[in-house]
């Protein structure tokens, strides 16, 4: 993995500085953006010819353009760019609609510049971020989901082949290592992820994984 290339969207110029500096010591790791809000930064991505991001820090808060929204839109438009939530809102509800939106992770503002760095590393290797906290999320919804009464007209069926490539995603195998596991192509477990990202509009690998804990498809 060459160097990273990040853009951060925060209208706290202090704490927005800090992380950069923070993440300094990383060589792998090139700021190449700094935006105070949502619409800044993506004024900043439309500049004809610009060098894009692979990875964007984004605030929840923001003037102009809150980070929700501009989530939505980078990951419309940008599909290609990691976005990871970079907050102070602990709210599991944030959690659960950014990474329904096209978050690739979730991260709480007092995170050491050390998380930020892995968070950085993993949704580029294998296009998710799942810490402690966001975990915890996940097996509450999980546990919810199975206390409500079992819904026989929305079931949710999956195949086997299916159930192993979602499976060994949450467990965080990369494609090619799920490939050799199942016997397959890495074309193949690629073409069923985008498969099951379309069919339950998981907008990334990371919505997919919430969507299959939270609708009980792994055990």
């Amino acid at each position: 993995m060459g160097v990273i290339k990040v853009a951060i969207a925060d209208d706290h110029k202090i704490f927005r500085k800090g992380v950069i500096l923070s993440l300094r010591p990383y060589p792998n790791i090139e700021f190449i953006i700094e935006s105070e809000n949502g619409q800044e930064l993506i004024d900043a991505l439309q500049v004809p010819d610009a060098t894009l991001p692979d990875v964007i820090l984004m605030d929840l808060r923001m003037p102009q353009k809150d980070g929700i929204e501009t989530t939505k839109y980078v990951a419309k438009q940008f599909p290609q760019i990691h976005i990871i939530c970079l907050t102070m809102f602990e709210d599991e509800r944030y959690v659960s609609h950014m990474m329904e939106v096209g978050a690739n992770g979730y991260l709480l503002k007092s995170a050491e510049p050390q998380e930020i760095k892995q968070a950085i590393l993993e949704v580029m290797a294998k296009g998710y971020y799942l810490n402690n906290f966001v975990n915890r999320i996940l097996l509450k919804k999980s546990h919810n989901k199975q206390k409500a009464a079992p819904n026989l007209t929305h079931e949710i069926t999956i195949s086997d082949r299916e159930r192993d490539v979602i499976k060994y995603i949450c467990m965080e195998f990369t494609a090619q290592e799920i490939a050799q596991k199942l016997e397959v192509s890495a074309r193949t477990v690629e073409s069923i992820k985008d498969r099951l990202m379309e069919r339950f509009g998981a907008k990334n690998t990371a919505g997919l994984v919430f969507f299959a804990v939270k609708n009980n498809l792994i055990d």
